[in-house]
C-alpha cells in the first residue's frame, strides 16, 4: 500500500508538475502570440481578373493563383477524403490529437529525427496563417497554442474553409479551386472521387505527389486514401472499386484558363489597374472588365492573321525555321517542346515525303498529313518583289527533318504555312461612345508584345487625307469644288533643295472635283488643298480630332500623311466622322470590382447625344451591367468637334471611296453604309485601311516592324483592306444599315460637273451634289469681284497657283 500510495503521489505529482509547465509557458509565450480574431476577416492572396464585356476570362495576373471557395460549395467527398487523408479525428478533437502527438513524440525517441509532426488541420492552419516552417519544438508549441485558440475562436467548418483555400498544392496552385483548375482544367464541384483524392494527397508534400511530374507516386497515394475512406464508411466498395481503376489523367495547365484570347487587351488592362492601384493590384483580386466583346475580339484575331497569311504567301516560301538532322521521334520531340504556338500556327517536323503530300510529327506525339494543295503556294521567296519557280511536288519544297508550321483547319487537317514576317494591327471602336470593342496589336503576344494597336507610330498615307479635306470644307470648299490635279514643286528657302511630289501611278487629271479627288486618292490635290487652308490652320483643327500635334509635320507633305500615328489615334479619329462630328475618347476599362464584389471603379464616359445606349448583357456586343446598388453617374455628354453638316458631307465622299474608288473591294459587304479611306506610304511601307458605318469604326494596319517595303504591286487596298473586310463581316453580320442621320441644313443641288458650280437650265451631264447651306455652289456665270475667274473652281477666293 505504500507502495501504491508513492507511485501514485509520484503521477500525481509529475501530472501537476507538467500542468504547472505546460501553464507557465503558456503564460510565458502566450502575450506574444498574435490573435487568432485576425482570422475572421482574413484576406487570401487573389489574383487579378481580366474579363470581356461578356463576362469572358481573358487572363489572371498574380504569382499565386488561387481562388476562395465558400465551406458551402465543398464537395462531401473532398472534405471525407481530406479527413481520412490528414484528419480523420477533426470532428472531435479540440485543435490537437494527442494520440497523433504521442505516436510523434515516440518516433523521435526511437530515431532521433522527427518523422511526423502530430499536426491537425486546426494545427496546420495556425502553422500556415501565423508561424514559419521551422521545424523546433518552440514553433510546435506556439502552433499548439494557437490551435486551442482557434477551435475556441472558430467552427470546425470555418476551420475548414481557411485551411483548403490556403494551402499550397503545387504547380502555383494556392487552395483546391486553383488546384482543380491546373490539374484538371474543371472546377472542384465537377470532379470525380478519384480526382479529389488526388489533390486530397497534395497537402502532405506536392511535390512528392505531383501527380503531372509523378503520376506513379501520386496514383500510390490517391489509392491510399481511397482505401481509407472506405474503411472509415465514406465510400462503399462500388465507388471504392471504380474509383481505383480510374486512370490518372491530369495535365498541367494555367489556372481559370482564358476563354478568350486577348493578350494585347489584357495586357493594356493590367497596366492600367497597376497605375491606379500599385502592385497590390496582383493579390488584392479585383475583377477588371472591359468593353471588349469575344465575337468581336475573335474575328479581330482571325481577320488579322488570315490577312498576314495571305499576303506572306503572295511572297512565296523562305524555307524551313531549322533543318535539323536525322533523329529519332524522341530526339525530334525534344526540339519541338522548345517551340511555341505562335497565332495558331504549330510548330512541326517533317517525317516523309510523299508525291501527294507530307507527314509530319507534332508536339503532340503523332504523325499527320498534310495535302500536297496547301503546299502549292510555296515558290522560293527571292524578294519582295520576285518569286523562283513553281514548285510540281512536295520534295520541291521541303527535306525530311525540316521544321516547319502548320495550321489546323476546321475539319482537323493540317495546312502547310509559316510564320509571317510582316505584323499587323486591328482596332474597332464603338463610334458613340469609344469603347474599344476589339484590339489585337500584333500576329501573336508570344512572339512580340509589343502593341502596335497603340505603340506603333507609322505614317498614315492616304488614310489622312479625309482630316485634311474637312478642314477644307469647314474653309469654305465643297464636295463640288475643282482643284487642279497638276505638278507642283516646293524649293526649300534655306537648303534649295526642290521637292516635286507626285501621284501613285504618276499622272495627272488636271481641274478635278474634291470628291472625285479623294476617292482617287489624288496627291497634288491634297497638298494644294493644305496650300489654300494654310498649314496653321490644317494643324489647330487636328486636335479636333484628338491627333497629337506634336506629330503633325508642319510642312505640305502632312497632306500626304507624313504624320507619325498609331492605328488607335487614327481609328479615333475616324470616329468623329462616324458619329456625326463628336470627339469621343477611347476607353477600354468599364468597371472594376473588388473580391467581395463591390464596385471600385464605374466608366462614365462621354457619349454622342442621342446615341443608342449598349444593350443588355447577352452574348457578345454588349457593355458590362453592374450588380453593384451603386447610382450610376449622369452620362456625359461629348464634345462636338466639327460641325454635323461637314461629318455627313465627309462621310458621303468617303462612302465613294467604297463605291468608286480603291476600297472597291468593301462592296464584297453588300452592304451601303460604309465609309472609309485606303492609305499607302512611299515605297508600299505602309498599309492601311480606316472605315466604319454608325456601329463601329474600324482601322487596320500592316507592315514591317522594321520599316520596308511591303511589294511593287502592294497598296492599302491589297494588304489592310482585306483584312478589313474579314473583320467588318462578322461585326455587321445581321445588323441594319446604319449611318449617321443626315443634319440640318444641307442643300442638294444640280452642278456642272466641268466647272463644280451650280448647274445652268438645261446643262448635260449635270447631277446632284452636297451642300452645307451656308456654303452653296457659286451660280453658274459668277464672276468674283475683283474681275478674275477663278478656272478651277474653287469656291474661296486663292491666288491662282504656278503650273510646273
Amino acid at each position: 500500500m505504500r507502495l501504491l500510495k508513492l507511485l501514485s503521489w509520484t503521477c500525481v505529482a509529475l501530472l501537476s508538475a507538467l500542468l504547472l509547465g505546460f501553464s507557465g509557458t503558456f503564460l510565458y509565450l502566450s502575450p506574444g502570440l498574435p490573435s487568432v480574431e485576425t482570422l475572421r476577416n482574413v484576406r487570401m492572396q487573389v489574383p487579378l481578373r481580366v474579363y470581356s464585356a461578356d463576362a469572358k476570362l481573358i487572363a489572371e495576373f498574380g504569382e499565386m493563383r488561387r481562388s476562395p471557395i465558400a465551406f458551402a460549395d465543398i464537395p462531401q467527398d473532398f472534405i471525407d477524403a481530406l479527413l481520412a487523408a490528414e484528419d480523420d479525428n477533426f470532428a472531435r478533437h479540440h485543435g490537437i490529437d494527442v494520440k497523433s502527438l504521442m505516436r510523434a513524440a515516440a518516433q523521435l525517441l526511437k530515431s532521433g529525427q522527427i518523422q511526423t509532426g502530430g499536426s491537425t488541420i486546426t494545427m496546420q492552419v495556425a502553422k500556415n496563417f501565423f508561424l514559419s516552417n521551422e521545424r523546433s519544438f518552440s514553433r510546435k508549441i506556439n502552433e499548439i497554442l494557437l490551435a486551442l485558440q482557434i477551435e475556441r475562436a472558430l467552427g470546425k467548418n470555418e476551420i475548414l474553409e481557411l485551411y483548403v483555400n490556403k494551402i499550397y498544392l503545387g504547380n502555383r496552385a494556392y487552395g483546391i479551386e486553383a488546384a482543380a483548375q491546373i490539374y484538371y482544367g474543371k472546377p472542384i464541384g465537377e470532379l470525380s472521387l478519384a480526382q479529389l483524392a488526388m489533390i486530397a494527397g497534395l497537402p502532405k508534400a506536392p511535390s512528392r505527389y505531383n501527380p503531372v511530374v509523378n503520376p506513379e507516386r501520386a496514383k500510390i497515394r490517391r489509392d491510399w486514401i481511397l482505401s481509407r475512406m472506405h474503411e472509415l464508411g465514406k465510400i462503399d466498395l462500388q465507388r471504392y472499386q471504380s474509383a481505383l481503376a480510374e486512370p490518372v489523367e491530369v495535365r498541367q495547365q494555367a489556372a481559370s484558363p482564358p476563354e478568350l484570347e486577348a493578350p494585347y487587351v489584357a495586357e493594356m488592362a493590367r497596366a492600367e489597374i497597376i497605375g491606379r492601384f500599385g502592385s497590390d493590384a496582383y493579390t488584392e483580386g479585383y475583377r477588371v472588365h472591359t468593353t471588349v466583346s469575344s465575337r468581336l475580339q475573335s474575328a479581330a484575331n482571325q481577320a488579322l492573321r488570315d490577312g498576314l497569311i495571305e499576303y506572306d504567301q503572295r511572297h512565296g516560301y523562305r524555307g524551313p525555321e531549322q533543318r535539323l538532322p536525322q533523329l529519332d521521334a524522341a530526339g525530334w520531340l525534344g526540339r519541338l517542346a522548345e517551340q511555341r504556338t505562335l497565332g495558331g500556327l504549330e510548330p512541326a517536323i517533317v517525317s516523309a515525303i510523299g508525291s501527294d503530300g507530307i507527314r509530319v510529327l507534332t508536339r503532340g506525339g503523332s504523325e499527320e498529313a498534310v495535302a500536297w494543295d496547301t503546299m502549292r503556294w510555296a515558290r522560293p521567296h527571292l524578294g519582295n518583289n520576285s518569286l523562283g519557280r513553281q514548285p510540281s511536288k512536295p520534295a520541291d519544297v521541303v527535306q525530311k527533318g525540316d521544321l516547319i508550321r502548320v495550321q489546323r483547319q476546321a475539319d482537323g487537317t493540317l495546312r502547310f504555312v509559316q510564320l509571317p514576317q510582316a505584323q499587323g494591327a486591328l482596332v474597332s471602336l464603338d463610334p458613340a461612345d469609344g469603347a474599344i470593342r476589339a484590339l489585337i496589336g500584333g500576329f501573336a503576344f508570344e512572339q512580340s508584345n509589343y502593341n502596335r494597336a497603340t505603340q506603333a507610330k507609322r505614317q498614315p498615307g492616304s488614310s489622312f487625307k479625309p482630316f485634311v479635306y474637312s478642314a477644307a470644307l469647314d474653309k469654305g470648299f465643297t464636295a463640288a469644288s475643282l482643284i487642279n490635279d497638276a505638278p507642283i514643286e516646293f524649293v526649300d528657302p534655306y537648303s534649295g533643295e526642290v521637292w516635286r511630289p507626285k501621284n501613285d501611278n504618276n499622272t495627272f487629271l488636271g481641274p478635278i472635283r474634291m470628291r472625285e479627288a479623294l476617292f482617287r486618292s489624288r496627291n497634288l490635290v491634297s497638298i494644294r488643298l493644305l496650300q489654300e487652308i494654310g498649314i496653321d490652320y490644317a494643324l489647330d483643327y487636328g486636335k479636333r480630332f484628338g491627333l497629337p500635334p506634336e506629330e503633325l509635320p508642319r510642312n505640305f507633305s502632312l497632306a500626304l500623311g507624313t504624320a507619325n500615328l498609331t492605328p488607335l489615334e487614327v481609328t479615333t479619329g475616324y470616329a468623329v466622322f462616324a458619329n456625326g462630328g463628336y470627339r469621343v475618347q477611347p476607353y477600354l476599362i468599364t468597371r472594376i470590382d473588388d473580391r467581395d464584389g463591390k464596385t471600385l471603379y464605374q466608366a462614365n464616359p462621354p457619349r454622342v447625344p442621342g446615341a443608342q445606349e449598349p444593350a443588355p448583357v447577352m452574348a457578345s456586343d454588349a457593355a458590362p451591367t453592374t450588380d453593384s446598388p451603386q447610382q450610376a453617374a449622369p452620362a456625359q455628354q461629348a464634345q462636338r468637334a466639327i460641325d454635323a453638316r461637314t461629318a455627313y458631307i465627309m462621310t458621303s465622299m468617303l462612302q465613294d471611296v467604297i463605291n468608286r474608288g480603291t476600297g472597291r473591294r468593301a462592296l464584297s459587304l453588300g452592304r451601303s453604309d460604309l465609309a472609309g479611306k485606303t492609305g499607302t506610304t512611299n515605297e508600299q511601307k505602309d498599309s492601311w485601311f480606316a472605315g466604319y458605318n454608325g456601329d463601329f469604326v474600324t482601322t487596320a494596319w500592316a507592315g514591317f516592324d522594321q520599316p520596308q517595303s511591303l511589294g511593287r504591286h502592294e497598296y492599302g487596298g491589297t494588304v489592310a483592306l482585306p483584312i478589313w473586310i474579314r473583320y467588318m463581316d462578322v461585326a455587321l453580320k445581321d445588323r441594319p444599315m446604319h449611318l449617321p442621320p443626315e443634319p440640318e441644313g444641307l442643300l442638294r443641288l444640280r452642278i456642272d460637273p466641268s466647272t463644280g458650280r451650280a448647274a445652268a437650265a438645261g446643262a448635260s451631264g449635270a447631277f446632284f451634289e452636297l451642300f452645307n447651306k451656308d456654303a452653296p455652289p457659286q451660280p453658274a456665270q459668277e464672276v468674283s469681284s475683283d474681275g478674275f475667274r477663278d478656272q478651277f473652281g474653287s469656291e474661296p477666293a486663292a491666288v491662282p497657283i504656278d503650273l510646273f
